[in-house]
């Protein structure tokens, strides 16, 4: 009887417009987001503040910071409601009809590979379907995924908390990227000339790419990085009329201008990997995800 009563204290409304401040932290994005005008968002936030007995966001300077109540609700308060969107939702997903944001993680790697053929499968399947797609670091993307901030992410997962699930997409290797004219007299990238030269690194907000240094770790050797730098689009065009190497993953490549630039075997081993899709597992009966990553994984056997 306590929970009845309970319950009849909250509208499920206001605990989606929770939801949508505490990932927002701004009444008008919020607002944006649920498409509600402002000072409905604004009378729900005194409300909620009212029922939970807590300011919830405060305001300072200009920016509005979640209080210490308000961070330890987020992450159950996000679980519980894709639960009942689960509950709530058809068994079946109509992509035709349907109308829906996902929000997909992904680096500009990953968007080169998948962007243009999903997109151009959506506008023929799904045109109700939005895509929102957010670039993080690795652990930012897997933050994102548990907190529900995400329903998608597509990267490289060498650990993952038990709570998400992943399916491979692709195994991917390494090779290296250098001006054709600074290719050695022998055709080949040895060891030495690999080490003798400065690299460019591409590393986003500071995740790097581990698995490069420790490769060369195992061998007991270093390279000098020259270039550090977060964008995988410009990397390929700094190399050009330089004495400089890319070491990166090999699909990236696809598009590069083959008259001045050449790839070659990096002269090491470094092992190759898996490019994943990763998701919550409490979303693992949302059919419109299944459906997403159904297209998703068909948009690169195409």
């Amino acid at each position: 009887m306590q929970l009845m009563n309970d319950l009849r204290r909250v509208d499920l409304n206001l605990l989606v417009i929770l939801d949508a401040l505490l990932s927002e932290q701004h009444v008008t994005r919020a607002a944006e987001r649920l498409h509600l005008s402002q000072p409905a968002v604004s009378h729900a936030l005194a409300r909620l503040r009212d029922l939970l007995g807590d300011p919830l966001l405060v305001r300072q300077g200009g920016a509005l910071i979640a209080t210490a109540r308000a961070l330890e609700l987020a992450t159950p308060l996000a679980e519980a409601l894709g639960q009942v969107q689960a509950l709530l939702a058809p068994n079946r997903f109509d992509p035709a009809s349907a109308k829906r944001r996902f929000r997909v993680a992904m680096s500009d790697y990953g968007a080169a590979i998948f962007l243009p053929g999903l997109v151009r499968l959506l506008r023929r399947e799904a045109p109700g379907i939005d895509l929102q797609i957010i670039q993080a670091s690795r652990e930012g993307m897997v933050d994102g995924v548990l907190n529900g901030d995400l329903d998608l992410a597509a990267g490289v997962f060498p650990d993952m908390p038990a709570e998400l699930r992943t399916t491979p997409l692709f195994e991917e290797h390494y090779t290296c990227l250098i001006d054709r004219d600074s290719l050695p007299k022998t055709g080949v990238l040895d060891l030495p000339a690999y080490l003798s030269r400065p690299h460019v690194l591409l590393e986003m907000r500071g995740s790097g790419t581990p698995e490069i240094e420790r490769a060369l770790a195992a061998i007991r050797e270093r390279r000098h990085v020259a270039i550090s730098l977060p964008h995988w689009g410009v990397a390929p065009q700094l190399i050009q009329g330089t004495d400089l190497i890319l070491t990166v993953s090999s699909r990236g490549l696809l598009n590069i201008d083959q008259a001045h630039l050449i790839s070659v075997p990096p002269p090491f081993q470094i092992p190759s990997f898996a490019f994943e899709l990763a998701w919550h597992a409490r979303r693992g009966g949302d059919t419109g995800l299944q459906w997403l990553r159904g297209r998703m994984q068909g948009v690169l056997k195409g």
